[in-house]
């Protein structure tokens, strides 16, 4: 059996960096991976457990808010239940564990953040933002080699 990946990005693209995780998502579409599945969501939903469920691998991306964090951020990540809130929108764990009750399983998972300075309205990104997406793709490269 093939092992398959979904890349998720989320974020409100009309609010310039904010829009890192869907430009990602959008990137990772054009490379026509038959064993990736690849969104831009506005935000991360319960509905998302369904795809979630189906997969070996998922890989999160989103902009961080974090001012001081200047560096791309990889992390692995667990399902985590703990304040599990059900509502518009919900965190990479708690969609994970989600998706464990739902279905018994949760695939293997990735948190990517990637610093953004410019959350005004707009759809340009910072030069910090570009750089950073560049570093995201080569780390999702390298996850989905090492898979």
């Amino acid at each position: 059996m093939m092992k398959t990946t979904i890349v998720i990005g989320y974020g409100n693209e009309l609010c310039s960096d904010d829009g890192i995780g869907c430009r990602v998502a959008n990137i990772v579409n054009l490379w026509h991976l038959s064993h990736v599945q690849s969104l831009a969501v506005h935000q991360l939903t319960p509905e998302l457990a369904a795809n979630l469920a189906n997969v070996n691998l998922a890989i999160f991306v989103d902009a961080s808010l974090n001012a001081e964090l200047q560096n791309v951020q990889v992390e692995s990540i667990l399902p985590n239940e703990s304040r599990m809130t059900i509502g518009h929108s919900i965190k990479p764990t708690y969609l994970l564990a989600l998706t464990k009750s739902l279905y018994g399983y949760s695939p293997t998972a990735w948190l990517i953040t990637v610093p953004g300075v410019n959350f005004e309205l707009g759809d340009s990104l910072s030069p910090i933002a570009e750089q950073g997406i560049s570093i995201a793709l080569t780390e999702i490269i390298s996850i989905i080699n090492k898979g």
